[in-house]
This record gives C-alpha cells, structure tokens and sequence, in this order.
C-alpha cells in the first residue's frame, strides 16, 4: 500500500458502521486501497449486497477520501463479503460490543433466547410456558418479547395495559404468578395487536435496543428473550449488545423443520452464543380415545441437537384443550421430573443458568 493509500486508510478509521458503531477499518471492511495519479480505488465489503446501509456508508467513505489532500477522485468498488469474512466481522463487532452492553440490570443477570430457524414452532407459546413456569418456583422473571413484527406474548401472557414511564426509563407490565413474577415489555403495550407494523430493519433494531437499553429490568432473577423466526437483524442486534447471551432452540419433530432450525444453532455458534439445548414441540397428539398420532413425524429433536452439540432436554406434546389448558399444560411439562427426557427442562435449565451465573 502506498504512503497516500495508507494515509487515506488510517482516514478512513473514522467512519464508523451505522449499525454495529465499529470502524469500517476495525470491521475488515476496507480491503486494499489503490491510489495513482490522484484517484482512489476503495473496495468496501458489505455483508450483504442489499445491505439497506450502503448508500449511508459508500457517501460516509467517499465524503473521507474526498477530503485527503492529494485525492482528486475516488472510485468506490462494492462486494459481498464470504461467509469467513462475515464471522470475522460478527467477532469484531462482539467485542466491542461488551464495551457498550445493555447497561444496568442486564449486565448481571442470565439471560436466555427461545430460538428456531424457523416459525410455527411454539417458541412464543414455550417462552410463556417457561416463563409461568419458573415463576411459580418463586422466580422474578423478566420477558423481552423481542418478535418486534410478529409479537404475541401480552395475549399468551394475558398482561396487558400501557407501560409506564419512570425517570426516563420503561417499567415492563407486571403480573403475580404463584409465588412470583412475570415482567413483560412487549409492542404488544405500544401497537395495536390488529395492525401490522410496517417498519423497516434500522427501527426494528432501535426499538430492541430501546427495550434493553431504557427499560428498568432491576429485581428479575433472569430474562427470556422471545426471538423472530431466522437470523437477521433483531437476533444480530441482541448478539452483539447481550455478550451473556445464552440460548434454547425449539424444534418440530418434522425433519425438514429441523433442518431449518439447525441455521440457528449455526447462527449460535458464529456468535459466541451458548447452547443450554433443544426442546422438541408438537411430539404428538394425544387422542381422546387414547392412541397417540405423530402428525409431524419424529426425530427432528434429535437432529437439532447432534448438529448443534446439545442434548434434547424436553419433548412436549401438541395440546389442542385451548389456549389457557396449552399454556398450563407446557408449564407442567416444562416442570415435571417424569416428562421425557427424565430430567425436567425448567429444572435443568435453571441448573445451567444458575452455574452460568456472574458471581
């Protein structure tokens, strides 16, 4: 690299990623830069070629070369960058991102994603379920309902109203269950549950930085995180701003279902996230004459967890009774040290957690 390609370069440490507030530089983003005769050639790696930032950055870069002494021209080359390249960057970003964690509470607390590849699996159901369950154990348990699109957990939950404003920070709705208690902060408590929310990936992530970042999570013992479906923005976004992040991938038996979610358990480990293990959903039908039908097949369970090194720590049921008998019936599945496998997964999970635990 030439002395004004390397002047340019160390420039060029100023612009930072609108999205992850790294440096272009820090994040391997600017490849080797070319400068003859007064004109730069910058090659800029993007994660994505539909990258919604690319303008906002390819203007931030040029505005920089454009203000070196020396430069007359820049020419801007944009690629995709490979799939080593693109953990290279999440690792980065990670790391700086325990510099600006979600403060407060969050710092200090176990906190656990209910993930899938996939939608139609019952993660929202199981997040409730786990989160009545542990709360009847005494528990102060906080619910992030992170589905910024799909969001459902104020009507599993059945904790509605409006969300109060304290100092400047959100307090999460609160509801008394057994001996203790679920908070919930949701869009569920800002939008209407019959409108679609239309918003692209910048609000969506602010607005999850928002419930991490001014909500006032103090007193819960641990926070469930109710992700989307797949492994885009919001599930980045939590990545990188909760270093502490653990999760639990939930699957369908259906092979081809877990075929999808095994993008998750990939997506964990890219990330620096801990697996506590899968839960497989909708086992089967338990018929009222007795017999027991597999409509979604078998094995998809355990599919999940050899691709992602984890053992299956609950299989559940599909309940059809209703939504309060569902929820119900979860919750004491979750707990029951009889439900296959033999150890319980509210009791195994609180095991993992409470060893995982900052001292």
């Amino acid at each position: 690299m030439s002395e004004m390609a390397d002047l340019l370069y160390r420039r060029l440490r100023n612009v930072r990623d609108p999205e992850l507030h790294v440096s272009v530089t820090d994040l391997q983003m600017i490849g080797d830069i070319s400068v003859a005769e007064g004109h730069a050639i910058i090659p800029v790696a993007l994660t994505t070629a539909a990258c919604p930032l690319r303008h906002q950055i390819e203007a931030e870069v040029r505005a920089v070369a454009e203000a070196t002494e020396g430069i007359a021209s820049v020419e801007i080359v944009v690629s995709t960058m490979t799939d080593e390249a693109k953990r290279e960057l999440l690792r980065v970003a990670r790391a700086a991102g325990k510099s600006e964690a979600a403060p407060g509470a969050l710092a200090s607390i176990p906190l656990l994603a209910v993930m899938s590849g996939k939608g139609g699996v019952g993660k929202s159901t199981l997040t409730a379920a786990l989160a009545q369950a542990l709360a009847r154990r005494g528990l102060r348990v906080g619910v992030l309902d992170a589905d910024i699109w799909g969001f459902s957990l104020t009507d599993l939950l059945e904790i509605t109203g409006e969300i109060e404003v304290r100092g400047g920070r959100m307090l999460p709705v609160t509801m008394s269950v057994g001996a203790g208690t679920v908070k919930l902060l949701s869009m569920g408590h800002l939008a209407d549950s019959a409108r679609a929310l239309s918003w692209r990936g910048l609000m969506v992530q602010k607005a999850v930085a928002q419930f991490l970042d001014d909500a006032d999570w103090s007193g819960c013992d641990l926070l469930l995180i109710d992700t989307p479906p797949g492994t885009g923005d919001i599930v980045m976004t939590l990545a990188r701003r909760l270093p502490q992040l653990e999760a639990l991938l939930v699957t369908s038996p259906d092979p081809r279902a877990a075929t999808v979610a095994q993008r998750a358990a990939d997506f964990a480990h890219g990330h620096g996230i801990s697996l506590r293990g899968v839960i497989e959903n909708q086992v089967a039908v338990n018929c009222h004459c007795g017999a027991v039908h597999e409509i979604f097949g078998r094995g998809g369970g355990e599919l999940v967890a050899a691709a992602a090194g984890v053992d299956v720590i609950a299989r559940l049921p599909w309940v059809t009774a209703g939504e309060d008998l569902l929820l119900d019936d979860l919750a004491e599945s979750l707990w029951s040290q009889t439900h296959l496998p033999a150890v319980g997964c509210a009791t195994k999970l609180l095991a993992a957690l409470d060893a995982a635990a900052p001292n």
